[in-house]
């Protein structure tokens, strides 16, 4: 299969993480006979220096052209206090809203090499195995009014029927190959924007009767987490809540490193670890690959159909965690490995 990939490596880390996974997407497309046709381009931060955009037109045309995107990540000090416009993040905004990818995965697994390396106490995360589904082009992030004027901030939440049915679609389809139940979050109790997609949820749960939901406000959601994550199979939430829920599941996989992401549209995949650039260690080769390999697995599996490929990844990133041959955030026993070391010890042993 020739398989037609755009990389953005984008800011800070990202280009050190995407480095290494491509590394690996190589390896695997040598070892199962597939052809890589794979193009680079710019987003966030450095694209803004070289073209005064966090997401050229360029860009836009060469995801739409790809099979599939591999980003990052995106983000840099010095825009912190840069209007919304102009800031790295808005690039990774405009992308998701070209490619319309409305649904973002963020599988949550705890390896069991790796449940020393969570703060909670081991009989709590082990076992842990999850999925974060987040709605990803609606919402707070997108609404309209949004602005600020001389002594008010303000943006909109809101939600349409056809926003609301797509991602819950997604969730349940997802449920019927894992262990059969949902869990939609929300904040039905304060929110009209929640009381509206908590009844459209439970429409579009009619049609899976062999799937459980349950509903669960944002504010308990986040508590059951970090004191019960097992509990959860399916999740899925709204932007916001989505976006702060998923870095939680850092803490039960042992480091946010490790959080693979696919955000998936009708037609297009956009694919990226769920951390951020980490200024304060980029250009050290100390940034954990593993987000990055593992949205690789995902990019495999939902946008290629290859499913054997994705599983050889996965497998590859347990013998490495295994091996003990892991970078600084999750706290090895030895000298800790350098990001090129665990994407060349991943390509090794697939």
């Amino acid at each position: 299969m020739n398989l037609k990939i755009l990389i953005l490596p984008g800011d800070g880390i990202g280009t050190e993480v995407t480095g290494a996974a491509v590394d690996v997407l190589k390896a695997v497309a040598k070892k199962f006979g597939h052809t890589l046709e794979l193009s680079e381009g710019l987003l966030g931060g450095i694209a803004i220096h070289k073209t005064g955009s966090p997401c050229p037109k360029e860009t836009e045309e060469l995801a739409q052209k790809a099979d599939a995107t591999l980003m990052g990540a995106v983000g840099l000090p010095e825009f912190d206090n840069a209007g919304p416009s102009q800031r790295p993040e808005a690039g990774l905004l405009s992308l998701r809203k070209v490619l319309d990818v409305f649904a973002n995965l963020r599988p949550v697994r705890t390896y069991p090499e790796l449940v020393e390396s969570s703060p909670l106490k081991n009989h709590v995360v082990q076992g842990t195995d999850m999925i974060i589904v987040r709605e990803l082009t609606g919402g707070l992030y997108y609404g309209q009014p949004r602005g600020i004027d001389n002594d008010r901030g303000f943006n909109t939440m809101s939600y349409t029927r056809p926003e609301v049915e797509r991602v819950a679609h997604t969730a349940f389809k997802l449920a019927r190959n894992r262990r059969k139940k949902v869990t939609s979050v929300d904040k039905s109790n304060v929110l009209e924007v929640s009381q509206f997609w908590r009844k459209v949820v439970i429409d579009v749960a009619k049609q899976y009767p062999d799937i459980q939901l349950e509903h669960m406000l944002v504010d308990n959601a986040a508590m059951q987490m970090v004191l019960k994550p097992t509990q959860f199979d399916v999740m899925l939430t709204e932007n916001t809540f989505g976006d702060i829920l998923s870095d939680v599941g850092g803490i039960l996989a042992g480091s946010i490193g490790m959080l693979p992401s696919a955000s998936l549209g009708e037609t297009k995949g956009l694919y990226e670890p769920v951390h951020g650039s980490a200024p304060d260690i980029a250009g050290q080769n100390k940034a954990n690959p593993l987000g990055a390999i593992g949205s690789v697995a995902a990019m495999l599996e939902y946008t290629f159909g290859l499913v054997k490929e994705a599983e050889a990844v996965n497998h590859a990133i347990g013998k490495v965690l295994a091996s003990g041959c892991v970078t600084a955030d999750l706290r090895p026993k030895g000298k800790p490995a350098t990001t090129t070391e665990v994407g060349q010890a991943v390509s090794g042993a697939l």
